[in-house]
């Protein structure tokens, strides 16, 4: 959080890709909490996340073992205008099978191959 700020000081504009790398930066050194907060910053300050951004948090939760939290985001993505990718729906089902839900992986797999969505 310190590098927006100091970011922000110096005047440049952070986009996209810059708060994907930092969130990115933030999971990979078990920081779940600064990612999501990043990501919050990210939205106050009006840079829309991309699918990327999306699919970086839902690894990380996953990753944590907060698989119920990542279902309500692709569940919240799948309404909205966004297009969740076939890398989204990996991220989920690899998740699920991490957290010992094999079953609903299975089901979502078999859901998404009979809308004609290919793995």
């Amino acid at each position: 959080m310190k590098l927006l700020c100091e970011m922000a000081h110096e005047g440049l504009v952070c986009d996209a890709f810059t708060y994907n790398t930092l969130i990115h930066g933030y999971c990979q050194a078990g920081k779940l909490a600064v990612a999501q907060k990043v990501f919050n910053r990210m939205v106050d300050c009006g840079v829309p996340p991309d699918i990327v951004t999306y699919n970086i948090l839902l690894d990380c939760l996953c990753a944590n073992g907060k698989i119920e939290k990542a279902m309500v985001i692709v569940e919240d993505l799948q309404k909205s205008e966004m297009d969740v990718d076939i890398i989204t729906y990996s991220i989920i089902i690899q998740g699920m099978c991490r957290n010992g839900k094999v079953e609903e992986a299975w089901c979502l797999f078999c859901s998404l191959t009979l809308k004609g969505v290919k793995p």
